[in-house]
């Protein structure tokens, strides 16, 4: 019968994936610590992005206003709290690759 080690689970498989050398992939010695990948390139986003955000941001409150106040052709109407909504989502996703 095998001789039990410890009393909690922990680790199966040896740590940091070292081949029979004691060396990884990119032949340095493996260590315990995390280190974060250095960025190729420090990117920005254009100038018309965040206009753009704010354009679309804009434009949903606008037609969700003006859909209320009655002011739109049509009448009141579904469709355009769903439209100006819609540039509201259009808002948030651009914002998300804003750099």
């Amino acid at each position: 019968m095998a001789r039990k080690t410890k009393d909690a689970p922990g680790r199966v498989t040896p740590k940091g994936g070292a081949s029979k050398s004691g060396a990884t992939t990119t032949g340095r010695p493996p260590t315990g610590r995390y280190t974060a990948p250095i960025p190729r390139e420090l990117r920005s986003s254009p100038w018309w992005v965040p206009a753009l955000i704010l354009t679309f941001f804009g434009l949903g409150l606008l037609c969700i206003v003006l859909n209320y106040l009655g002011l739109l052709p049509g009448g009141v109407s579904n469709d355009y709290l769903f439209g100006g909504l819609g540039f509201i989502v259009a808002g948030f996703i651009t914002s998300t690759r804003y750099h």
